[in-house]
């Protein structure tokens, strides 16, 4: 694995366009609607305003995206790998529990606001099409149109699309310079906007100034995204880039401050900055030039969804669900049911909001708070790694004090939509936690006792002719770390429920570990060709496999002669036939007879909820269901009190 994270961190031509492709699409789109927001529809264009919102466009994207992101933030990466929850596992060694709650928030916040990032882009782009013709009245059929094509092309993964948005978002970015600049040789004096005096004096000087900062904020949405995707890349291909993406940004919002202090006092109605740059000819081109970098940020946003998603199942943070692995690309998946929920919320905000106007208005809430919890985590993070202690704290500070007054500046949008992502984060959170805590509620109750203990009485019960044999192979899934113990449950289940005679236990464990693609497998034979057990080490984004993993181990002993594996049936075994393997997975459920705290109760019945709505245990770890027996068994958590029963003749 070290040999490829130095590669993925090597620049390279082939990987700054690549990157292009996959890290820039969120933040690089939107120049479409950060200075339309910033002036608003119906108030006279006014000249230090639009300095000012400049200004702070400028240094947001120096002090947020540049210093916090770029430079900061990619140095907190977990073996070539970034995100929230990437973040999450390099600072859960520190042992603070409470650094879970900053993750799921900050993980759950993210991909909600991440619902209206395909609606506001492409929205955006589409109402171009009314400079052409200002009789159009809505693009929701267009824009609805093109997102469930989008999300329909998830399955087939997006390796043929993504040779083609490398060279789409060069053009796009190219695009953004060129009219930019342009536009802005005709007005050199809005350069001056590089001086924070402007942004100072918007911010504390105008009525409505601070308010401002909820549209600014939009010019950055798409940072966290970066840090997000820096797997597929690597941070040198993300920095060297990053010095193009931002100048092309920088001059395309200069152009259209410089169209905007031309037409100081004017109303900007139902036009668009970003479109009135561009020459009348061009702007067809420009339509379509946009509305296919809206779709590859779009893509870039459904990808990191799924990541995401993929990393909150392995932490034990969401219900295990259905994964495909559609084409042979490194970290390359699909979930169908994430996929189409995330459709479902894009069509909601698309026929809720109408407008990407009115979507401005709701944006950004939810991933001002996902910022938040990545400072507090990346504060940990320095501490652990033993920075400067003055420098840690005067990061902790100063981004406490940006993303705070961007929080503040936010609050104004929850009336205007903004409680829809923080209602969908919410629910996100909810479920997170209660998975999460519900497993650490059934976890703390369950039984383990010393393998040791039975070894005798399961090497005499192999032997025992006078029991029907079960299988010459029989694995069981256990939960025990300590590989001297095993769940009394599973022992309960060899020797009592219904005596099961094989030739050989297996008992097979998968411990998830705070590396990304690490895949280990360790074993223990307690008896000769008798009792064995199997401990996998999987990284976090590493799929559990478990029959593939299982059967490329037991090629590997037998190659190495550790075991025999050929059927103990005479027949058999005189034409070395292999023996069959049974899988058994036990499945625990909440028995009647518990008597819990009210809250843990509760807990536990939403638990139960979504565990039906999810993946059995056996395909979660992809077993073949033909060789697989799932044994449910109660889970007594708390002793009912003794039942007074009196006897009578």
């Amino acid at each position: 694995m070290g040999k490829d994270h130095h590669h993925i961190n090597k620049v390279t031509a082939a990987g700054l366009l690549v990157t292009l492709g996959i890290i820039f699409g969120d933040i690089g789109t939107s120049p479409l609607y950060v200075l339309k927001a910033i002036v608003g529809d119906h108030t006279a264009i006014d000249a230090d305003a639009v300095k000012g919102g400049i200004s702070c466009i400028f240094w947001t994207l120096t002090l947020q995206t540049t210093l916090k992101y770029v430079i900061l933030t990619l140095r907190a990466d977990n073996k070539g790998e970034g995100g929230i929850f990437s973040l999450y596992t390099l600072v859960r060694r520190a042992k603070i529990k409470w650094l879970l709650f900053p993750a799921i928030i900050g993980g759950s916040t993210l991909l909600a606001d991440g619902i209206i990032t395909p609606p506001i882009s492409v929205s955006a782009a589409i109402e171009g099409l009314r400079e052409l013709n200002p009789e159009i009245k809505t693009v929701v059929p267009y824009v609805i149109a093109i997102i469930t094509a989008l999300f329909i092309i998830q399955q087939f993964g997006t390796k043929f699309i993504g040779r083609f948005f490398g060279p789409m978002m060069l053009v796009w970015f190219s695009m953004l310079a060129v009219l930019g600049f342009a536009q802005m040789i005709t007005n050199v004096s809005v350069l001056g906007a590089v001086n924070p005096y402007y942004a100072y004096k918007l911010l504390f000087g105008h009525p409505q100034g601070f308010l401002v900062l909820g549209a600014v904020f939009l010019c950055t949405t798409g940072a966290e995204a970066l840090y997000s995707d820096l797997g597929h890349c690597g941070k040198g291909n993300i920095r060297v880039s990053w010095i193009f993406v931002k100048t092309a940004l920088i001059l395309n919002y200069f152009g259209q401050g410089a169209w905007l202090i031309a037409h100081q006092g004017e109303v900007l109605g139902k036009a668009n900055p970003f479109y009135s740059i561009m020459p009348e000819w061009f702007v067809p081109t420009g339509i379509i030039i946009s509305t296919m970098a809206t779709i590859v940020a779009s893509q870039a946003l459904i990808s990191g969804s799924f990541t995401l998603i993929n990393e909150a199942i392995r932490l034990n943070f969401w219900p295990k669900v259905k994964i495909k692995y559609p084409t042979d690309l490194k970290g390359q998946l699909y979930i169908p049911s994430i996929n189409w929920m995330l459709w479902a919320g894009c069509l909601g905000i698309t026929i809720y909001f109408q407008e990407s106007s009115k979507m401005e208005a709701a944006y950004g809430l939810a991933i001002v708070l996902t910022m938040i919890m990545t400072t507090m985590l990346l504060t940990y993070y320095m501490i652990l790694k033993r920075y400067n202690k003055i420098f840690i704290a005067t990061c902790f500070i100063v981004y406490s004090v940006i993303e705070s007054s961007f929080l503040i500046a936010n609050l104004s949008k929850f009336t205007h939509g903004g409680w829809i992502t923080l209602m969908i984060a919410c629910v996100l959170i909810t479920v997170m936690l209660v998975w999460y805590y519900a497993r650490k509620i059934r976890n703390r109750y369950v039984e383990f006792v010393k393998l040791s203990d039975h070894l005798p009485v399961l090497e005499d019960l192999s032997r025992d002719l006078s029991v029907p044999k079960y299988a010459t192979h029989l694995v069981y899934l256990t939960s025990a770390d300590n590989r001297e113990e095993i769940e009394s449950k599973i022992i309960y289940s060899i020797m009592q429920k219904q005596p099961k005679r094989a030739d050989i236990y297996w008992f097979v464990h998968v411990d998830v570990v705070d590396e990304p693609y690490r895949m280990e497998y360790k074993v223990s034979e307690f008896i000769h060709d008798d009792v064995i057990r199997i401990d996998f080490r999987l990284g976090f984004r590493v799929a559990p496999r478990v029959n593939l993993m299982f059967r490329k181990v037991v090629e590997d002993m037998v190659r190495n002669k550790e075991v025999d594996i050929t059927s103990r049936y005479m027949s058999l075994n005189k034409n070395n036939i292999i023996g069959d393997f049974r899988f058994i997975v036990i499945e625990k459920f909440l028995s009647y007879e518990n008597e819990l705290p009210v809250h843990e109760k509760i807990i536990l019945d939403i638990y139960a909820f979504l565990k039906h709505l999810s993946l059995s245990e056996e395909k979660a770890f992809g077993l073949d269901t033909s060789s697989v027996t799932v044994e449910m068994v109660p889970l007594i958590i708390a002793p009912p009190k003794e039942l007074n029963m009196k006897r009578t003749e």
